[in-house]
């Protein structure tokens, strides 16, 4: 994607200023991001809504209304803009080497790291006010909570995941993770904007084509990298997967790593598989490519996933 606000996003990140894996330190905590964008009317954003849950889950309209309250604006004059944040090589190494609890880079990305993707997201908001747009990053929303899908559990109202499926950077794997061009190994953000941006063409058909198991390839890694068993053929067990950083790995963070910050750092089934650094490449005797479909999923339905 090549828009202006994409080239601030790049050159913002590319400031060692603003991007550093811990206060005091010169190493990046993410290479160079990937942008993409959606229209505030896909249709997707909708699907969504209904299946995750109808009567909290925010559309983009949704989330532009809740900031600004007094404005109208029709779906298609909203853009989201999305991003995928990589973790470095480095970060990635360490990690991988990990079996029960996490490594130090990788706590420390998840825990300075979100940090400064919650700055970009406040970039990204007043870089665009600043040239008379208005824009909003829904999780930085007051009314941003949790809540309960009858379908999938503990979701949230916006999922920053989802937005990033819909702006065509990724597609999900079995542990949920977000497989992107830049891997699984990432973090993610979003922003809605009143402005019209040309939409991301989405690669893929299947909210699962990039996962090797969705070609028929009996893969297994993130089974065998999940500590706590909540990886299994079903899927991704959420609850166990909570229990266990809360009660494991976040403790040990705080007592090991980064005293007195109880960090909810874990991610080992992001590292040590196919997915980890890229869309992992399919047997040539497999249907489907390393892309996918080449054309855009213009109806919901199949891309759909739970949050």
């Amino acid at each position: 994607m090549d828009t202006a606000i994409a080239r601030d996003i790049m050159a913002w990140m590319a400031d060692p200023a603003n991007n550093a894996l811990a206060p005091g330190l010169a190493e990046p905590a993410f290479d160079a991001p990937l942008v993409g964008c959606a229209s505030g009317a896909d249709p997707l954003f909708a699907w969504l809504r209904d299946d995750i849950g109808p009567d909290f889950y925010w559309t983009p309209a949704d989330v532009f209304r809740e900031a600004f309250p007094d404005r109208a604006v029709r779906p298609e004059a909203l853009t989201v803009i999305a991003w995928v944040l990589p973790q470095t090589a480095r970060t990635r190494q360490a990690h991988r080497q990990c079996r029960g609890l996490p490594s130090l880079p990788w706590s420390q990305v998840r825990h300075y790291g979100e940090m400064i993707n919650e700055q970009l997201r406040r970039f990204v908001v007043a870089r665009l006010a600043g040239q008379g747009v208005a824009a909003v990053a829904p999780t930085l929303l007051p009314q941003w909570d949790r809540a309960v899908s009858p379908r999938y559990g503990f979701v949230s109202r916006w999922s920053e995941r989802h937005a990033t499926h819909v702006c065509g950077l990724g597609a999900f794997g079995l542990s949920d993770g977000l497989i992107t061009p830049a891997g699984k190994a990432v973090r993610v953000g979003s922003v809605v904007a009143e402005t019209v941006l040309p939409p991301t063409p989405r690669p893929y058909t299947r909210h699962d084509e990039w996962c090797l198991r969705a070609s028929g390839v009996p893969c297994r890694s993130c089974i065998k990298r999940c500590p706590a068993g909540a990886i299994s053929e079903a899927g991704h067990d959420k609850q166990r997967c909570f229990d266990y950083i809360r009660t494991i790995t976040a403790p040990y963070v705080a007592r090991e790593q980064m005293p007195g910050i109880p960090v909810n750092s874990c991610g080992l089934c992001q590292t040590g598989t196919p997915c980890e650094h890229g869309i992992p490449r399919r047997p040539r005797n497999r249907p489907g490519g390393p892309s996918g479909a080449a054309s855009r999923a213009d109806a919901p339905g199949p891309d759909g996933r739970r949050q």
